[in-house]
């Protein structure tokens, strides 16, 4: 056995030095089309409750065409708060397909911020009407930030903005992020937001219902991030009856997105879309739903290109990692 094997390690300074919005945009994509096609495969989803008070997860997947293989475990842990780090922790792990040995350990925290974004964005393309020109964005984390960076990047339509805190408070930094790119302001009232809105992003903890249901008027795209564990919804019971239904990956939006509350609800994965296996045209009265749980490929594709990068340009940390 060789014992000169080495791990690439990507921290997060190097993750977010290696990535371009462009880039990664095109990494979702792929993503997208290798799941439609059946060329790429997503893994039962692990997502459990720990005693500590966190939620643990792993999401899955290999590309036998690309000898891609590997896992990301991540989470929620709220008590981070009061230790001033990130309630969300994620790690990415690569491996030889042919051999199960690691290759690249990167941080998943950014990957999971961008490939999100990215997938959002993609969804607005798809999905929301082409002159939108209002948005309503609930929650100002970093979640918030990614959503919002890509829809203003892609939907140059888009002008003004209105965002819901859980206080009901200016939040500044999030204003004086987006100021240069649009009118935004903090919404004063959540349902008169939406109802005024084009485009609804949603990227809370998930613990309930944000606005009412007779608020979505006819024509809204709403992109969902927060529900991604049993029990979570942002969405109010009825919409998803209302609306013409979209996801990343249909079994895991039943088991822990916003469908698991109408599992029935007929809809379309969004690769389908991208792919042309499926069609959508839309009218402008349709409300649409894009449940985002996000996909293992996802954070595979990403990876593998900073991966790429990093080994071409020497970035990062390589371990000595003898068999």
């Amino acid at each position: 056995m060789p014992d000169n094997a080495q791990l690439l390690l990507l921290d997060r300074d190097v993750v977010e030095s290696l990535s371009s919005p462009d880039d990664v945009l095109e990494a979702v994509r792929e993503a997208f089309v290798l799941h439609s096609r059946r060329e790429g495969r997503i893994f039962p989803v692990v997502r459990q409750a720990l005693a500590t008070g966190g939620v643990f997860g792993i999401k899955a997947g290999d590309v036998s065409s690309q000898n891609l293989l590997g896992f990301k475990a991540a989470g929620l842990w709220p008590g981070n708060r009061q230790l001033g780090g990130d309630t969300h922790q994620a790690t990415i792990m690569l491996i030889d397909p042919a051999t199960g040995r690691p290759t690249c350990i990167l941080d998943g925290n950014a990957v999971t911020t961008l490939r999100t974004g990215a997938a959002g964005g993609l969804g607005l393309l798809q999905l929301a009407r082409p002159d939108s020109s209002t948005a309503c964005v609930f929650g100002t984390g970093v979640q918030a930030r990614a959503q919002l960076s890509y829809a203003l990047r892609l939907m140059p339509t888009l002008k003004a903005v209105r965002y819901v805190t859980s206080a009901g408070q200016r939040d500044p930094a999030f204003e004086a992020h987006f100021s240069a790119h649009c009118d935004i302001a903090l919404s004063s009232d959540r349902n008169a937001s939406v109802a005024e809105s084009d485009v609804v992003i949603t990227t809370t903890p998930g613990r309930g219902a944000l606005f009412d249901l007779d608020a979505v008027q006819p024509g809204t795209h709403l992109n969902c991030v927060g529900a991604d564990t049993t029990g979570k919804r942002e969405l109010p019971e009825g919409l998803l009856q209302r609306a013409r239904l979209f996801f990343d990956d249909r079994t895991q939006a039943i088991q822990i997105g916003e469908t698991q509350w109408a599992p029935d609800t007929p809809g379309i994965e969004l690769g389908d879309l991208l792919t042309g296996s499926a069609a959508f045209k839309r009218e402008r009265h349709d409300i649409t739903i894009f449940d985002m749980t996000g996909i293992a490929l996802q954070d595979l594709t990403v990876a593998r290109v900073l991966f790429d990068r990093a080994s071409q340009s020497g970035a990062g940390t390589a371990i000595a990692w003898p068999w």
